[in-house]
């Protein structure tokens, strides 16, 4: 399946957001990644009641900094019976050259439950 033309997600990151070094802690990017997937997920499900089960081959390529806008792209990878994996590409505009950079890329893996918390198929 192809990549979303416009990002599933897109944020500017702030100061509260960083790490020691200065630049944006990579667990704010793994929660902004869980989001912009599940967002994918329910689109391609139809599902309301997924759940994150697996984060899987998330490489951080370059750091991200204060104000940068950041744009997450999605596509869903595979739809199982129960279960969808969505790719996720995260890019980042620098705030002052304007350069758009590759920062991140990750799969996530949500399954379909029922009120019980129990697998059910996809829609």
């Amino acid at each position: 399946m192809s990549w979303t033309k416009d990002p599933a997600l897109r944020v500017t990151l702030l100061p509260r957001d960083t790490n020691k070094h200065g630049s944006i802690f990579g667990g704010i990017i793994l929660s902004h990644i869980d989001l912009a997937a599940a967002i994918e997920s329910r689109k391609t499900t139809g599902s309301k009641n997924i759940v994150t089960v697996a984060m899987d081959k998330v490489v951080f390529h370059k750091p991200v900094f204060v104000g940068d806008v950041v744009s997450f792209y999605t596509r869903t990878k595979k739809v199982g019976r129960t279960s969808v994996a969505i790719e996720v590409r995260v890019e980042a505009t620098r705030a002052e050259s304007q350069e758009t950079v590759r920062v991140t890329e990750a799969e996530v893996v949500f399954v379909a439950v029922d009120e019980s918390w129990n697998p059910v198929p996809v829609k």
